[in-house]
């Protein structure tokens, strides 16, 4: 069932390709060099990806000239762009191109020659071109880095990292796939270039162009069935990853997910030699996860390992597997740099985590006004929204939750359709919109918005649809009272709801 085939040698093959083409790349071999790129231009198609933006921050600080281009609606990261001086260029355009001479282009995946007419021209000028996630795998291979994968948690847990090395004080540089409060509303932190701890995306495979000394696996279950049509092909793909694993690499896995046990025992069986790292309840070791509890807006929870209680200010079990990760990780990072570990860096350890803010869409507080709070989470996977709500329900046990849903994919909403339709119970008021329609798929016409609003209406009571979420502002209105909890979810562009019910009740009182 699990075919990992001639992909070493495969592996081999493509690393010999690029080290001819780093003999030619005075650029590439700087980046891996990590040397003063004060005079090197990059270009960057698709900047304002998250992904990107955060690479350009490292990019920035390394001392590249870096400019880019996109699309001319703003997003999150336009600011982040902003802060540390990047051009950037929009609408796309081959005028973009006029007057540039780049000594790399670094270029989005959701771009190529068909689609993007820049794309075209830079390939057409022999300006070495790389993809984001070789770009990313470049900066892996000359520092001890590690991958943060999994379907479900890898913002989040890679943020918590973030924010505890910082604290820490420690020689890294981490990025994420979110804006995070802890970095001060960046996607990187960046104290230091001899560890780096990515968010690791398993999207066709991204993650097979990084280079882990370790890897945390928080998840596996069927998703991105454009690409993965079985549960099995997603395992394999992660199998691969784990594979790219030295002699002695680790794997920190979820003992309490079926899919990154599962993967844990098969690749026992092949690599014995790795360090296989369980955290959660269900694990043996130091990272065994106790008594969590739940009280003023704070969790609280203890691991085998450790004397005392930790702290979390977010809410979700979910989320205490994640500091959990993270916890995990840094430890080992520690014991790696130092040889061992001591109570001021678990003093540290306790108060980095206990001082996470969240990270943008994840769990994020977006303001209150008329005795409503709002909040927008990017779950868009059955198993993701399920523990989201089940977590806003118990940090916040008296309040009403009004929650408004945007599909994403028509893909995942068709094959995981009757999991979506159970997801809500937590919702005591649930609006649906349509299916936000990704690039890279077609709609075959079998399922839309309204195919998951007929199959809900079976389990949830109070469940309204708009195809439209803008449209749903009168109706939201009417639902809420003071005391109220208001979420948007999803990974489309309801979020707009949000914003806009609450300029509204900024202005006006709510019985």
């Amino acid at each position: 069932m699990i075919l990992i085939g001639n992909r070493a040698i495969r592996s081999e093959f493509v690393r010999f390709q690029r080290l001819v083409f780093f003999v030619f790349s005075s650029i590439i071999v700087a980046m891996l060099e990590m040397r003063d790129l004060s005079k090197i231009t990059v270009y960057m198609l698709g900047i304002k990806g998250t992904g990107m933006a955060a690479l350009a921050e490292i990019l920035v600080s390394f001392g590249a000239t870096v400019l880019g281009s996109d699309v001319a609606d703003e997003f999150y990261t336009d600011a982040v762009l902003k802060k540390i001086g990047v051009d950037v260029r929009t609408p796309f355009s081959v005028a973009n191109a006029e007057g540039v001479q780049p000594d790399l282009v670094i270029f989005s995946t959701a771009y190529d020659e068909n689609n993007n007419e820049e794309f075209a021209e830079w390939k057409r000028r022999a300006v070495p071109l790389l993809s984001y996630n070789e770009a990313l795998g470049e900066l892996s291979q000359n520092r001890f880095s590690c991958g943060v994968s999994g379907v479900h948690g890898k913002t989040t847990t890679t943020a918590m990292v973030g924010t505890i090395l910082k604290e820490l004080n420690f020689d890294a540089t981490v990025l994420t796939g979110s804006a995070v409060s802890n970095f001060n509303g960046s996607c990187t932190m960046i104290n230091g270039n001899n560890y780096f701890v990515a968010e690791t995306c398993e999207y066709k495979r991204h993650f097979l162009e990084f280079f882990p000394q370790k890897i945390i696996l928080t998840s596996i279950e069927s998703d991105h069935e454009d690409y993965y049509p079985t549960y099995e092909d997603i395992l394999t793909a992660f199998m691969q990853y784990i594979e790219r694993l030295p002699q002695f690499g680790e794997l920190v896995y979820c003992a309490d997910d079926a899919g990154a046990s599962e993967a844990a025992r098969y690749i026992f069986s092949s690599r014995p030699d790795l360090i296989f790292t369980p955290y959660g309840k269900a694990a043996n070791g130091e990272f065994a996860v106790k008594n969590i509890a739940v009280h003023d807006g704070k969790q609280t929870f203890s691991l085998s390992g450790f004397a005392g209680e930790f702290t979390l200010s977010i809410p979700g079990k979910h989320n205490v597997l994640n500091a959990t990760a993270a916890i995990a990780l840094t430890v080992e990072l520690l014991r790696h740099k130092n040889g061992a570990l001591s109570v001021e860096d678990i003093g540290k350890i306790r108060a980095g985590l206990a001082h996470y803010k969240g990270v943008k869409r994840r769990s994020e507080i977006v303001g209150e006004a008329g005795g409503v709070l709002f909040l927008d989470d990017y779950a868009h996977h059955p198993t993701a929204i399920k523990a989201t709500l089940a977590g806003f329900k118990e940090f916040y046990p008296n309040r009403k939750l009004v929650v408004d849903f945007m599909p994403h994919t028509y893909s995942r909403t068709k094959a995981l359709l009757d999991d979506f339709a159970q997801a809500f119970s937590d919702a005591d008021v649930l609006i649906l919109n349509k299916i936000y329609a990704s690039a890279r798929e077609k709609n075959d016409g079998s399922v839309n918005g309204e195919t998951l609003f007929g199959k809900v209406k079976k389990y949830h009571k109070k469940v309204s649809y708009f195809a439209e979420p803008l449209d749903a502002t009168d109706f939201v209105l009417s639902q809420l009272k003071a005391g109220d909890v208001f979420i948007t979810m999803g990974a489309g562009d309801n979020w707009k709801l949000g914003r806009a019910v609450l300029q509204k009740l900024q202005t006006k009182e709510i019985p």
